[in-house]
């Protein structure tokens, strides 16, 4: 059966013949959804574990705030929290789809070269870096666009 809207996630097909959920996790402490924040290690795993158990198909992980008003953390904060979540995710879910929250394309780039992730989501509508749409097309990844009003 042919499917009219499909993307390529780490060499599988995933196809968008229903809705698909996406379950959010911030590693950071200011998350402006505070039910997404989780702490690094056990508290990661087991939150991953439950969203995938309830239907999940596609995890996102963020390290930086963007809540209105919040200041970012500086970019090695953001890959030293997310290369932290990353290696526990890939060890633990193998053949989970992983997306990264980020608006900074040295991010993007290295969790998915380094890890398994195979979206980039960005919030910044393109504002956030000017790389990141040259980054995206040398990934060759599905991208996630959207815009925080503000």
């Amino acid at each position: 059966m042919e499917f009219p809207y499909s993307i390529n996630v780490n060499g599988r097909l995933l196809t968008f013949e229903r809705p698909l959920v996406m379950g959010i996790v911030n590693v950071t402490p200011d998350s402006f959804y505070s039910v997404s924040r989780v702490e690094e290690g056990n508290e990661l795993l087991s939150r991953c574990r439950c969203m995938l158990a309830e239907g999940a198909d596609i995890i996102d992980v963020g390290a930086c705030s963007t809540r209105p008003g919040s200041e970012p953390v500086c970019e090695e904060e953001e890959l030293r929290r997310l290369h932290a979540a990353f290696e526990l995710l890939d060890a633990e879910f193998p053949d989970a789809v992983f997306s990264v929250d980020t608006f900074r394309a040295r991010v993007a780039r290295e969790c998915v070269k380094e890890h398994s992730v195979a979206i980039i989501n960005d919030v910044s509508g393109l504002d956030g870096d000017t790389a990141m749409l040259e980054t995206v097309a040398e990934l060759n990844v599905p991208y996630v666009l959207t815009h925080s009003k503000g």
